[in-house]
């Protein structure tokens, strides 16, 4: 097993950064989820760590050994990718052999290793099948088995459940955080999809345009996003964002939301740091109430424009002059495209991010 430190990585390809000094700390038997955007830099972080490509600048170190000079296979990883690489004329017994065959590993040890990883990723059975005898699911389990019968320090994924249908998905992902809490191998996997992500990780690493926009638990993403990207990029469906001003009231700070005004907790001190006074105020769809009657807490009032129902929720689309909004409620309660109701935004689940860079308003 190993911790894995990647320090002030930059990769280029031409003018363009698609890793720009990203720095990762990432502890041993620890599984770590890149998430982010197409064209993020993530999977060429993992295929930096892997030794597939060289970085321009900055450090990778796996078990304590800097392996910037060290070739792929003399690194102890193992890795996935996103088509499963299976050899079409071996058996499954012999796709999960081929790497231990390679290493010379002897016979009755090649054959105990592959029964044991086999029988963990419950694919015993077609240890005799060829691979187009195997569907998708099954096809991913031998991928991973031939990459976990040897047994390495780091194991990397890069997105291994995107060609298979979304119920299978859900229950590999499943099977996935199962078999790393086992066999406890310190695991980096790169996906665009956050449902997997905050299904799966201990830790994620928000991407974009090659930066790291946060590193942390599932939990402090949501609810402690330190910026609107990683706002909007948690949580399904995404954030609310709604644009304003800041006005200051005596000594008190107001957000004019041209729709509502909210007043801001704190004084002008806190937002010194603020490089304009356009600011975002972000609220999630769980969070907002929707009601039909009058009442002093509704902020504004808008119009149903449309109606999403998903069985014990429904996602409600309001639309109340230039914004849109969805709003999360109970499935059995029924609203209708039309409908005039009131808003409510409670103040303590709202956030405020500067208009201009985007950090959040602490």
């Amino acid at each position: 097993m190993a911790e894995v430190i990647v320090k002030g990585l930059t990769k280029k390809y031409g003018k363009v950064k698609a890793v720009d000094n990203l720095n990762l700390d990432i502890r041993d038997g620890e599984l770590v989820v890149l998430l982010g955007p197409s064209g993020c830099g993530k999977t060429t972080t993992l295929r930096c760590i892997a030794g597939l490509e060289v970085p321009d600048t900055g450090e990778i170190w796996i078990g304590g050994r800097c392996v910037n000079n060290v070739p792929p296979k003399d690194r102890d990883i193992a890795m996935v990718f996103q088509s499963y690489a299976l050899y079409p004329h071996m058996t499954v017994f012999e796709n999960i052999a081929f790497p231990l065959k390679m290493r010379k590993t002897p016979k009755r040890e090649i054959n105990v290793r592959v029964k044991t990883v086999a029988e963990k990723l419950d694919i015993i059975e077609l240890l005799g099948r060829k691979p187009a005898e195997l569907s998708g699911g099954q096809q991913q389990r031998v991928a991973l088995a031939a990459a976990l019968v040897r047994e390495p320090k780091v194991f990397l994924m890069d997105e291994p459940l995107s060609n298979i249908d979304a119920k299978l998905r859900i229950f590999m992902r499943t099977e996935i955080k199962k078999l790393q809490r086992e066999l406890k191998i310190t695991t980096i996997y790169v996906t665009h999809d956050q449902i997997e992500a905050m299904a799966i990780a201990d830790r994620i690493g928000v991407m974009n345009h090659g930066k790291l926009q946060q590193f942390s638990s599932p939990d402090e993403l949501y609810l402690n996003p330190e910026n609107a990207f990683v706002a909007g990029f948690i949580g399904s469906p995404p954030m609310n964002m709604i644009e304003g001003d800041l006005v200051q009231l005596d000594e008190e700070v107001l957000v004019d939301a041209k729709l509502f005004t909210l007043k801001l907790p704190g004084t002008l001190n806190t937002l010194k740091a603020l490089k304009s006074r356009r600011v975002l105020v972000g609220i999630r769809p769980e969070d907002i109430r929707v009601l039909r009657e009058e009442t002093e807490s509704i902020n504004f009032k808008a119009q149903v424009c449309g109606i999403e129902p998903l069985g014990v929720n429904t996602i409600v689309i309001l639309e109340a002059g230039p914004v849109l909004l969805r709003a999360v409620v109970p499935g059995d309660l029924r609203f209708f495209a039309g409908e005039k109701v009131g808003v409510v935004l409670p103040q303590s689940r709202v956030y405020i991010f500067d208009g201009e860079t985007g950090e959040r308003v602490k």
